[in-house]
């Protein structure tokens, strides 16, 4: 049994075999392996959102969850195309040395808000310094590359970003959806901490291939899609409509694929949740909190209900043979 943090244990079922990095970094500034997914407030800005959230009422929530013991809060400059950095920075403003905020670069945008990918290394180095300041910080505690892009050795991003760290403007480097030979690469350069990817109940490339190396190395895990975009919990479903500033209404992403195979997957499991006396969100949580070095979980609560049921969802969590009865359902699926 591991205790990631130095608060009340929560892995009341779920065994662990190790923590990553990132677990020891955090031990002592929070109470829970939970994560503030920045996207959940972007609000009216678009970009990469999830809906209609005001900015007083963004801070209010940030406010509630830091109260309730989270210490972690991840963003990235296409999060409402920099409105979630800038209501992050307006929250924290006063107490900003007792919170982790995370943010990312490769992700920016033209000036008709036309999505532009790349590493480069002059826009890596724009994009740090911008998100510096609308966090309104001196410094940002975890700075990730947010994803590869095979134009652009990333050796030529890691100079810039290692150089950031020697100035104090970061303090730990990440990579963000990557693999294992970009961490090669950009292990030359600088050290890598951690690891962020999409994992999940039904998202799972991050078994095969990062998680693996991140026990290999040492390295934390942060996952991000904990909740499946809502589909765990039950909170989207096939009638859901959404908002215009929510990126599930146009995304092609999220057209794309096929969600009714898992909301019928649901409809066999949350029966055995209630048999049982789980919620989907403990099942959502056990599972990933279920894999070594997965040391926190990024999750898009929007509101104080939403969190604290994700809160309360962790202090049941479904057993290793539960879990197992689970997979099984999936696989014969």
């Amino acid at each position: 049994m591991v205790r990631l943090y130095s608060g009340p244990s929560i892995m009341s079922s779920v065994e662990k075999n190790g923590e990553g990095s990132l677990g020891r970094i955090l031990k002592g500034l929070g109470e829970y392996p939970l994560g503030f997914g920045g996207a959940s407030i972007s609000g009216e800005g678009a970009g990469y959102g999830f809906g209609d959230i005001s900015q007083s009422d963004s801070i209010d929530l940030l406010n509630y969850v830091y109260d309730r013991g989270l210490r972690i809060f991840d963003s990235a400059p296409i999060y409402g195309f920099g409105e979630s950095e800038i209501r992050l920075g307006m929250a924290f403003k006063k107490i900003r040395e007792k919170v982790f905020l995370i943010s990312k670069s490769g992700v920016s945008w033209h000036s008709s808000k036309r999505v532009n990918m790349t590493n480069d290394p002059k826009e890596t180095e724009k994009m740090l310094h911008e998100s510096l300041k609308r966090f309104d910080t001196d410094y940002i505690d975890l700075y990730m590359i947010h994803w590869p892009d095979k134009r652009v050795d990333i050796r030529q991003t890691m100079e810039v970003l290692a150089r950031a760290k020697a100035q104090g403007k970061i303090k730990h480097i990440g990579l963000c959806n990557s693999n294992s030979e970009e961490f090669k690469l950009a292990s030359e350069v600088e050290s890598v901490e951690v690891f962020q990817s999409e994992l999940n109940v039904f998202e799972r490339n991050s078994l095969e291939e990062t998680i693996p190396l991140a026990v290999k190395e040492d390295l934390s895990f942060m996952s991000w899609g904990t909740l499946d975009k809502g589909i765990l919990t039950g909170r989207v479903h096939k009638e859901r409509s959404f908002d215009k500033s929510d990126c599930r209404s146009w995304a092609p992403w999220w057209k794309s694929f096929n969600k009714d195979k898992r909301y019928e997957l649901m409809d066999k499991i949350n029966p055995l949740l209630e048999q049982w006396e789980l919620s989907p969100i403990s099942l959502a949580l056990g599972f990933n909190l279920s894999h070594s070095h997965v040391d926190s979980l990024l999750c898009g609560g929007r509101s104080i209900k939403q969190w604290d049921g994700l809160i309360e969802g962790l202090k049941n969590l479904p057993s290793v043979e539960q879990l197992s009865t689970i997979e099984k359902i999936i696989h014969e699926s």
